[in-house]
């Protein structure tokens, strides 16, 4: 049924609307709190890296429990931060409740994600995963770009304020839409955590936290890279963020469709884009014109790549789609957390221009997982006629 898909994904719009919202306002929040661009940045990563360390955790700890009640306790968390933010708290308190909610985000993706596939069709799963994580997409042509031009119109606390809105209107939307959904079937902990040792898997793993690091080490610092290296002001900022998220909507919807039919060969299209888009910005320059043409470039192999690395996952362990969604959850939490990280260290040093290229040197590793991963999946279809023949 894709009604629990898109209720799944209009959740996930609030949901990246508060992690990723602070993007657009990173410059503004760092001069308000007199902080470098840096440690700004640490308000993106910390959240990030909590959903990393916790995620799988989290995940089996609540496996158990009603999955319309777990989503709507998450999201009620989202919300307080959105309120507690727009009262300018000092900057250990915003950060504290900016990293609450973190606990409970990869718990909300999995249940919405286990809850729209469970309802539908064997066949159109994959298509399913895509309406669900349109809201990534959505938010990126929608809330976060609205949130930072309200923000250049007036303060960076009604970013925060239009953040609270959205996860209420997402709560509101899973009160009222969703059935209670109790777990029928609980797997055993040992039954899932096996899936830990399986090479495929963990190359897969390694893919998903090169890729996403790849694309977070430019794009967390997506306003603070427009302004100083392209020479955009705020609102052109804001605008661009709408282009840049207006082209995703059609490239995750696409994603989708493709991964239905071949999983390896759509992950490694949109993942060349780690390759490409460092090198149009390097050709952009000072241009406008060139710069929203790749800036569209880089929003079309950009957004899919959270719905791409879980399906890429899930494909290598299909019986634990849950736990394994949790990892990819994790684990691209943890590439947004380096890349965040790195990409600052590189700003301090170096300059802001320089963060492109680090794009492309994690694409090249996750480049390098892919062809592993290849080549382990032909070692095994070669051993299993093999293996077979002694029995």
């Amino acid at each position: 049924m894709k009604r629990y898909a898109y209720i799944g994904s209009l959740g996930f719009l609030g949901i990246i609307t508060t992690e990723f919202g602070v993007i657009g306002i990173l410059p503004e929040l760092a001069t308000y709190y007199g902080i470098s661009l840096e440690k700004a940045g640490v308000l993106l990563s910390a959240f990030a890296l909590v959903i990393a360390l916790t995620g799988p955790a989290m995940t089996l700890l609540t496996a158990k429990f009603d999955r319309k009640k777990i989503m709507l306790l998450s999201l009620f968390t989202f919300l307080i931060t959105g309120v507690v933010s727009t009262l300018s708290p000092p900057f250990w308190l915003l950060l504290l409740v900016r990293v609450l909610p973190a606990f409970l985000q990869p718990v909300y993706i999995a249940s919405a994600l286990t809850v729209a596939v469970s309802r539908g069709n064997k066949s159109n799963e994959n298509e399913l995963m895509s309406i669900v994580f349109s809201g990534v997409t959505l938010a990126m042509v929608t809330t976060v770009p609205f949130a930072t031009y309200i923000a250049s119109m007036y303060t960076w606390q009604y970013s925060f304020a239009i953040q609270g809105l959205i996860s209420f209107i997402a709560l509101a939307a899973v009160y009222f839409g969703l059935p209670s959904l109790p777990v029928t079937e609980r797997k055993s902990f040992g039954s899932q955590l096996g899936i830990l040792k399986k090479p495929i898997f963990v190359v897969s793993i390694l893919m998903n936290f090169f890729m996403i690091s790849a694309w977070f080490s430019v794009y967390s610092y997506f306003a603070a890279y427009l302004s100083d290296a392209k020479g955009m002001n705020q609102q052109m900022v804001s605008y661009m963020m709408f282009v840049f998220g207006l082209v995703g909507v059609f490239s995750t919807i696409l994603s989708g469709k493709m991964l239905n039919k071949h999983i390896p060969r759509t992950s490694f299209l949109f993942l060349l884009g780690t390759i490409l888009v460092p090198i149009l910005l390097g050709i952009s320059g000072g241009n406008n014109a060139v710069t929203i043409f790749v800036i569209a470039v880089w929003g079309f192999l950009y957004a899919p790549s959270f719905l791409n690395a879980s399906t890429y996952m899930i494909s290598a362990v299909p019986h634990a789609m849950e736990f394994a969604n949790s990892l990819a959850t994790s684990f691209g939490n943890l590439g947004v957390s380096v890349g965040t990280t790195v990409g600052g260290m590189v700003i301090a040093h170096y300059g802001i221009a320089y963060t492109p290229w680090l794009t492309l040197a994690f694409g090249l590793l996750a480049l390098v997982m892919m062809a592993l991963r290849h080549l382990l999946e032909k070692k095994k279809v070669a051993v299993a006629p093999v293996a077979c023949s002694f029995e």
